[in-house]
């Protein structure tokens, strides 16, 4: 299937792919375009959006990110996911920044990450390592009881 989401990537806009391509669309291929193409280019590619305005796979109600929105879709209940779900949204939702001890360093990492690979594939598949490496240390704290 096709996705699709703002370009210039930051956590949630990598977070999500992450999430898409490791537990629901194993062949996944994303489209970034600018927020203003974004509507026109879904009706184009018939791709399914995420992290934008307006769309149900975005920030929702209750102050739910992206990852999150996707969490309770897809019905994911894995407890290494619902902790990782945490870092992502508190290190998303700026005013919530605090509210999780890693999540300034993932929005550090993100930004460094941006600097360093100005296109979003580029970004993606550099950053999908420190995902996967998040979620083995999510699952271990899931799996202690943290």
């Amino acid at each position: 299937m096709k996705w699709i989401t703002r370009s210039h990537v930051h956590v949630d806009r990598v977070a999500c792919p992450w999430l898409i391509t490791r537990f629901i669309d194993n062949e996944a291929e994303f489209l970034f375009v600018p927020v203003s193409q974004l509507e026109k280019v879904v009706k184009e590619t018939g791709a399914i959006p995420f992290d934008a305005p307006g769309v149900e796979l975005g920030h929702g109600p209750g102050g739910h990110c992206s990852f999150e929105s996707f969490i309770l879709k897809y019905g994911l209940k894995e407890p290494g996911l619902l902790r990782m779900a945490k870092i992502v949204h508190a290190a998303d939702v700026a005013e919530d920044i605090d509210k999780d001890p890693i999540a300034r360093g993932l929005e550090a990492i993100a930004s460094g990450y941006s600097l360093r690979f100005s296109e979003d594939m580029d970004n993606l598949e550099h950053q999908f390592e420190v995902y996967d490496a998040l979620y083995a240390w999510c699952r271990l704290q899931a799996a202690q009881g943290r």
